[in-house]
């Protein structure tokens, strides 16, 4: 089964893939079984397990749902308008299925939060059930959001295909010591690897053109998050900080300050990541409580290196995502399942890689810095305060972030040995995730979530 970088570069809305971008498109995956019989649904029943059941109100995955069911896409929907619309399917009890068929829907009922069970393939597992006006059901299906956006139904597992794609590529690896050996046969750096795979189902061109609209997006949520200012949603009343934190470096940046890029990288994090709490367009890399590490290194190397140019931007994306696609093979890139480790320790590695590249590092140099950037990472937990991908999630990307260029800037003033493989860190991230106490996966019952006094 082959997977491309824009699997784990997908536009959507906050504020997280697993529970919001997922569940959507399982909404819209639901629909597309009940085919005809759409028509014929008079009830309509949604029950979230596990994490999805645990911590889907904060996230905001009974919207997303609703949203998916009316027709809506992560794409393609206008974040300006989840809450008007959300709130009115709340006040009428009524929704219409894509727009063919509008039923009587109480949010309150009609969703079922049962954190306490756990469907066996994964914890972000879903059951959606229709009836007919005589009672009969019509369809009864079960899905998991398995991460990064991904979905997959039945009793698959999070092992199972994502998709159908049989794709034959051309240098198809699954480990990161296959990658290096590819590139040491064709003398390819991982993002010339990369490229050439993709072009099974792209032209350069287009290559090069989606991966700039990733990166336009990703501009603009910086945009929107350096001039939205107020609390994010929610009870923590969590103020943004980025507008603040942006008018102050804009007026008080010392030039001369060797430090001052550092402040500058957290400023991005920050922006991205109060946009995605708050709902806003963002791009998953790989997921959207990690998607603010990417843009800001990215940011970074646009400012403060010389020399950044597109062509730069496209291989750091390109590379990124060779690298991301070994995690998403090999381990998993799910808080629930893994912890923060899956999310964050995976796109601060997706990022060190992406930045060694851009600053001329050696396929070996990049394998180190992805290397390090997530050793510094295991056993990082996933304990969202209030189930609201805002503390210490947002905070958390911008640490991150820093830790990535650092990274890179350490593993390209060596000569790309060193003791512990990429490879033998994403098992070892995938082992401790498994050991990890499900209090720590996205439940909200463990860590800073128990630990801190809600306002």
């Amino acid at each position: 089964m082959a997977l491309s970088v824009f699997d784990l570069f997908s536009i959507g809305i906050g504020p997280s893939s697993s529970h919001t971008v997922g569940p959507m498109r399982a909404a819209a995956m639901f629909l597309d079984t009940l085919g005809g019989t759409i028509n014929a649904v008079s009830r309509l029943q949604c029950i979230l397990y596990g994490s999805l059941g645990f911590t889907g109100m904060g996230h905001g995955t009974d919207k997303a749902i609703m949203l998916g069911l009316m027709g809506e896409l992560p794409e393609t929907v206008d974040p300006r308008r989840v809450t008007p619309v959300v709130n009115e399917i709340y006040h009428s009890h009524e929704l219409s299925l894509r727009g063919a068929n509008v039923i009587a829907f109480n949010p309150l009922e009609d969703f079922v939060f049962d954190g306490a069970t756990e469907l066996p393939a994964h914890p972000n597992g879903m059951r959606f059930l229709a009836w007919n006006d005589r009672g009969g059901v019509l369809a009864d299906s079960i899905y998991y959001s398995i991460g990064g956006g991904f979905v997959v139904c039945g009793d698959v597992g999070a092992d199972a295909p994502v998709d159908s794609d049989d794709t034959q590529l051309p240098f198809p690896y699954t480990t990161a010591s296959d990658l290096l050996t590819i590139c040491a046969n064709t003398g390819y750096s991982i993002a010339k690897v990369a490229l050439e795979n993709e072009k099974v189902w792209r032209t350069e061109a287009e290559i090069h053109a989606q991966l700039l609209q990733i990166w336009e997006v990703m501009q603009e949520c910086v945009m929107n998050g350096s001039t939205t200012e107020g609390m994010l949603p929610g009870s923590l009343h969590v103020l943004r900080r980025a507008p603040l934190l942006h008018q102050r470096l804009q007026v008080d940046g010392d030039a001369t300050d060797p430090l001052r890029g550092m402040d500058w990288v957290t400023f991005y994090a920050l922006a991205v990541n109060e946009e995605n709490a708050a709902g806003g367009r963002v791009v998953t890399a790989p997921t959207n409580g990690a998607a603010g590490i990417i843009p800001a290194v990215l940011h970074y190397y646009r400012d403060f290196v010389h020399g950044a140019d597109d062509a730069g931007i496209v291989r750091f994306l390109l590379t990124a995502g060779a690298i991301g696609l070994i995690y998403k093979n090999n381990a998993s890139i799910s808080g629930a399942e893994v912890g923060c480790q899956g999310e964050v320790g995976s796109a601060c590695s997706m990022a060190a890689a992406g930045m060694a590249a851009v600053l001329g590092g050696t396929p070996a140099q990049v394998e180190n810095a992805a290397e390090i950037g997530m050793e510094h990472n295991l056993g990082l937990t996933c304990d969202p305060v209030g189930g609201y991908v805002q503390v210490p999630c947002i905070e958390r990307n911008a640490i991150a972030s820093i830790k990535a260029i650092a990274a890179a800037r350490t593993a390209i003033r060596g000569d790309g040995s060193h003791v512990v493989s990429l490879d033998t860190v994403i098992k070892t991230m995938r082992d401790t995730g498994l050991d990890m106490q499900t209090k720590y996966k996205e439940t909200s019952l463990g860590g800073l979530a128990v630990n801190v006094i809600e306002c």
